[in-house]
């Protein structure tokens, strides 16, 4: 069993595990997009009885891992999580271009997140549970960044889970996750509407909302008024930054789902300490 490994097994091993759930999660972060849209396009053409299209295969195995700009086969002492990409210094083995640094951060942010939790909680299902709630977070977080997109098929079993979390593990706390995902999502549309109203633009997407529910059924609604002022302060200190570099950028949509991600991130691993402070500061 884990949690009779001696210590120093265990947190090496819990590194390794962590660093190899981060370079799968770069699978996912960029083959899943474009799984769904192939999916949309398959169904637009037979809504439109179009002839189906016959691509190659695309999913989250086939075909093996390789370069995005050459797309040279990528050897499997390169794939090692975060050491192939030091060994490479960040390029291309084949076409020496640079390799996006998306790749080793989300890899260290794995292995980071696993330790956080083993730190935490220990080698338990519980921690489990809260580490893969952190790490679709790092992944809806991701996608979001690059596509302003929400994927219904993480956000949705996000919600589940961390509603099937109190369940199993905090019961007396399920009544507060129901609210916390209904409240959650109501409170987003609802400023949404009134945004839209006010100014006639669109503030965020669907998919904030459904991100929102789901942080509300891990958290609990009386921890959503605290999530909110982190990503919402995340979220205008950004963007009050990135028009200051750059005022190009001034009109230019920020995605929110990056916010939410990083207050989730927050609320799930020091969620209570800062309730405690919150609290006392509004008291």
């Amino acid at each position: 069993m884990p949690g009779h490994l001696p210590a120093f097994l265990l947190w090496p091993l819990a590194a390794l595990l962590g660093l190899s759930l981060g370079s799968f999660l770069n699978v996912v972060i960029t083959r899943l997009p474009v799984m769904l849209m192939r999916g949309w396009r398959a169904e637009a053409r037979a809504a439109l009885s179009l002839e189906p299209e016959s691509p190659s295969r695309f999913d989250l195995l086939d075909p093996p891992s390789m370069c995005p700009r050459c797309e040279a086969p990528i050897a499997w002492r390169h794939n090692l999580p975060l050491i192939g990409w030091l060994g490479l210094r960040g390029r291309c083995a084949h076409c020496r271009r640079p390799i996006s640094l998306q790749y080793p951060l989300v890899e260290l942010a794995g292995g980071l997140f696993t330790l956080t939790l083993l730190a935490l909680e220990g080698p338990t299902l519980e921690a489990a549970f809260v580490l893969g709630a952190c790490l679709s977070l790092l992944v809806l977080a991701v996608i979001d960044l690059r596509l302003q997109f929400l994927p219904d098929i993480l956000t949705l079993p996000l919600l589940w889970a961390g509603l099937l979390f109190h369940l199993l593990f905090q019961p007396v706390g399920l009544s507060d996750a129901v609210l916390g995902a209904m409240i959650g999502y109501v409170a987003l549309w609802g400023f949404h509407g009134l945004f839209q109203r006010v100014t006639g633009k669109r503030g965020m997407g669907h998919g904030d909302f459904k991100l929102m529910a789901a942080l509300g059924a891990w958290l609990g609604w009386p921890y959503l008024p605290l999530l909110l002022i982190l990503s919402a302060t995340g979220g205008a200190l950004y963007g009050l930054v990135t028009q200051a570099l750059d005022p190009g950028k001034r009109h230019q949509a920020i995605p929110f789902g990056p916010w939410l991600a990083l207050a989730g991130w927050i609320m799930l691993l020091a969620g209570e300490p800062l309730m405690a402070l919150y609290l006392q500061w509004i008291s």
